[in-house]
């Protein structure tokens, strides 16, 4: 069925909105008084409230779907369950949602990687979504919603000026770890994975383009967190205060 008359679109929609309306609940909250005298903090405050409660909830249910459909792990282009469409539909929402919160809000020019980022992750789901394939593959790729509950804390904290705590400390350590597990892990095996379509005309090709554009950045990622909190000595002074990408 052509995308425009899909079933799936109030699905979509109703998801975006849900962000949105999450958004704007979130915003009421008090601020820390930091974040609260600077409006560019207050806004990346707010969007990264809306991720952490994107993170918990697709994290989880990216985890309990492998539980529930291991045939997933395996079956990566083949393998559905209603959850997983689901939980597909539920994240593309959120990605059109911040998409659509960093255009309106202007930061376009200063989060033009999250931009780049959100482009590729909906092409990945909308296969999915509109062409029931690769679901397995997309749950795969929401593992990383795991690792991103702890970068999340670690991005929080850095915009509160809060590195000193102790809390600050133990959970750079957990997040390395989580890294490990549920961003770098699942990303090497889909990558070894989609590399059995190189040289095809499929849709796998496509998402293989996809994944390793996306290597690229995991990696790039990666080594700014290494370099941030591991070897704060080699951040090039002007650097110090980029908490919109590191």
């Amino acid at each position: 069925m052509p995308p425009l008359l899909h079933p799936a679109l109030p699905l979509l929609l109703g998801a975006t909105l849900t962000f949105r309306a999450l958004r704007r609940a979130l915003s009421r909250l008090p601020l820390p008084e930091h974040v609260r005298a600077d409006p560019l903090r207050t806004w990346r405050w707010h969007n990264l409230l809306v991720s952490f409660a994107h993170s918990i909830v697709s994290g989880v249910w990216a985890v309990l779907c492998l539980w529930q459909t291991p045939e997933m792990l395996v079956e990566i282009e083949t393998a559905w369950s209603l959850s997983g469409y689901l939980l597909a539909c539920f994240s593309a929402g959120y990605f059109i949602h911040d998409t659509v919160d960093i255009v309106i809000s202007r930061q376009t020019r200063a989060s033009w990687e999250y931009l780049v980022h959100h482009v590729m992750a909906l092409g990945a789901f909308f296969a999915g979504i509109f062409w029931n394939s690769f679901v397995g593959g997309g749950v795969l790729t929401l593992l990383v919603e795991v690792s991103n509950i702890f970068l999340t804390i670690r991005m929080m904290m850095k915009i509160n000026n809060a590195q000193h705590l102790l809390l600050y400390r133990v959970n750079k350590y957990v997040n390395l770890v989580m890294y490990f597990l549920f961003r770098l892990a699942p990303q090497a095996y889909l990558t070894h994975f989609f590399l059995r379509y190189l040289g095809q005309r499929t849709l796998g090709t496509f998402l293989l383009g996809n994944l390793l554009m996306l290597d690229i950045m995991i990696l790039i990622y990666f080594s700014r967190l290494l370099r941030s909190d591991f070897c704060p000595g080699l951040v090039p002074s002007q650097h110090k205060d980029k908490f919109l990408t590191e």
